[in-house]
């Protein structure tokens, strides 16, 4: 059973989301936040293996409560609800921990599989699309985000030549099929590596491994 907290200022989405969520025979709905502060509290005392969190929320807004969430140290993961799929205010729920985001006129059987998805530790954001977002957004970030690259850079010490090589095409939007095929591996072996990298970059997921080949210039915006 995958059990999840909707936070959104607008009680008529709130409703909507719980109407299809709740009928699911897998997933479960905790409660309700209206907004980032009440998210964070609650995700505290449920401990739901899913957050869906709208971004533009009063007083404390979704990005940082995200953050907070993510920094928490939970298992609780979050998935970002966005009106718009290239939100500048999307990336930056990205780089705070999110698992992924969705625009709120998905299909609903996006939005299903994008919370079982999420709830079993896979990114939702296709690789594709999350190139184009941080492509777009890649020069607004805040000073002193991008980290040079560099042999001493911890996040990257530890990778082997073929999970750097690996972790850029990563960053390049590529998927475990393309990079098989490309790089001449079985997936299954792709996938091993994968999950080492993510292990040993501290990565939740593949979209923040996505974020450190971007930081680390592995690979440039386009």
């Amino acid at each position: 059973m995958t059990t999840v907290l909707i936070a959104d200022d607008q009680p008529l989405q709130r409703f909507g989301f719980r109407m299809l969520l709740e009928s699911q025979d897998d997933i479960t709905v905790l409660g309700e936040a209206s907004n980032g502060s009440e998210a964070i509290r609650m995700t505290a005392e449920l401990h739901p293996d899913v957050v869906l969190m709208d971004i533009r929320m009063p007083g404390l807004d979704g990005i940082e409560a995200t953050r907070r969430i993510v920094a928490g140290g939970g298992r609780t993961r979050v998935l970002i609800l966005t009106t718009f799929d290239l939100d500048e205010y999307a990336h930056a729920g990205l780089r705070a921990g999110a698992s992924g985001f969705l625009v709120k006129d998905a299909q609903p059987e996006e939005l299903l599989s994008g919370i079982r998805s999420v709830a079993t530790g896979d990114a939702v954001v296709a690789p594709s699309l999350t190139r184009r977002l941080l492509d777009a957004y890649a020069h607004h970030l805040p000073a002193g985000c991008v980290v040079e690259d560099s042999p001493g850079d911890p996040r990257l010490a530890s990778l082997t030549g073929r999970e750097r090589e690996i972790l850029t095409v990563i960053g390049k939007g590529w998927t475990n099929t393309e990079i098989a095929a490309r790089l001449h591996l079985a997936e299954s072996t792709v996938k091993t590596h994968v999950g080492r990298i993510l292990a040993k970059t501290g990565s939740r997921d593949r979209i923040q491994a996505v974020i450190l080949a971007y930081d680390a210039k592995l690979v440039e915006p386009s």
